[in-house]
């Protein structure tokens, strides 16, 4: 069973800056991809960042510029550098990790607000 463990959420003031980290039980180098997914109150759970095996990332256009995904998988932890935050960005982050099965973490909550 692989267990994600996400931690670094809280809440900051608009123009801030916050790290997710997502810590896996298993080694990050047996997934296929990983990511940060969100849910905001009310709204669908969308993807915001991921990281395939080779080190290739994609953005929503919503966060491109101002969120950075990147793994290390000596730690076996994927992070999400989330500058610049707007209130907007509030919400529930969960990590993901694809293999032949999708795993999830159980997520933090992101909160900016002044």
């Amino acid at each position: 069973q692989v267990k994600l463990v996400e931690s670094g959420g809280g809440t900051v003031q608009p123009g801030g800056s916050l790290r997710l980290s997502c810590a896996s039980s298993r080694s990050i180098a047996s997934f296929n991809a990983m990511g940060w997914y969100r849910q905001a109150e009310g709204k669908q759970r969308e993807l915001v960042a991921d990281i395939s095996l080779e080190g290739s990332t994609g953005y929503s256009d919503s966060v491109k510029g101002r969120f950075t995904i990147s793994r290390d998988n000596a730690k076996n932890t994927v992070y999400l550098e989330m500058n610049s935050l707007r209130p907007e960005d509030t919400a529930l982050y969960y990590c993901n990790a694809w293999a032949k099965t999708t795993y999830w973490g159980q997520g933090t909550q992101v909160t900016v607000s002044s």
